[in-house]
């Protein structure tokens, strides 16, 4: 005689979700590092509650932008391409050339690379704030300090 046990599988419903608000230091932080910790947190995969389907993550404000580090030759030799798919629309921007035009689009672009390609993908995407300085808008959030290992 053996019982019928059914479990059920949680999901977790978009108006369920206790959003924090955190802030990273990206001074001297490692490059690649620090955006999969990033990606981590806007996807909320840290908490037990994490649906794959459903945005569970937490907001992430990144301050110094413009001074986070890059291992090896990547300073000189990592570029990003582009193509607007008309004849002559490459486009490359390296690094060294980037970090002082807008140092944003480095972290921002590393961070855009770990989240999915999809709808819900842009959806965390915007939960990204990203300046180059030490000073950001989001005070009134009292966002909580964030190490990155």
């Amino acid at each position: 005689m053996s019982k019928t046990i059914s479990f059920k599988t949680y999901s977790a419903k978009p108006a369920e979700v206790d959003r924090k608000w955190y802030v990273i230091d990206a001074d001297g932080q490692v490059l690649g590092r620090m955006a999969s910790e990033i990606a981590k947190v806007l996807r909320g995969k840290h908490k037990p509650q994490f649906t794959p389907h459903i945005d569970t993550g937490d907001f992430i404000v990144v301050t110094n932008a413009e001074k986070v580090a890059l291992t090896g030759k990547k300073e000189d030799q990592k570029s990003y391409f582009s193509h607007s798919h008309y004849p002559g629309g490459v486009k490359i921007d390296h690094v060294k050339d980037l970090r002082k035009k807008r140092p944003e689009q480095v972290i921002e672009s590393a961070v855009w690379g770990m989240l999915p390609h999809n709808n819900l993908g842009r959806q965390l995407f915007r939960k990204l704030k990203v300046y180059a300085g030490a000073e950001h808008p989001h005070a009134s959030q009292s966002p909580a300090e964030m190490k990155v290992n």
